[in-house]
């Protein structure tokens, strides 16, 4: 996970704070001003959203606008999951 963590520059993991992902910690990647993808830690598997927030210095310690569950358990080794990260990216 760190590789696409790297490749797709997601911020480094931070515990969350406004109880949106129950106290988990999270990391972002910027798709604009307003809109983000976050991975989800939740002990050792990995949750993707999508997000709308009205700055990334929200992003954590806020109730995102908008929040959207994209992959549960996010396994890179499924394309299914790749594609998605992909399709919001590219």
């Amino acid at each position: 996970m760190e590789n696409v963590f790297k490749y797709y520059e997601f911020s480094d993991f931070f515990e969350d704070k406004s109880d949106t992902f129950s106290g988990n910690e999270i990391s972002f990647t910027e798709l604009n001003d307003t809109h983000f993808l976050i991975f989800e830690k939740n002990n050792s598997s990995y949750n993707l959203y999508v997000s709308r927030y009205k700055g990334k210095k929200d992003i954590g310690l806020n109730v995102p606008e908008i929040l959207e569950l994209l992959v549960e358990n996010y396994d890179k080794s499924i394309p299914e999951h790749r594609i998605m990260i992909k399709q919001y990216l590219s």
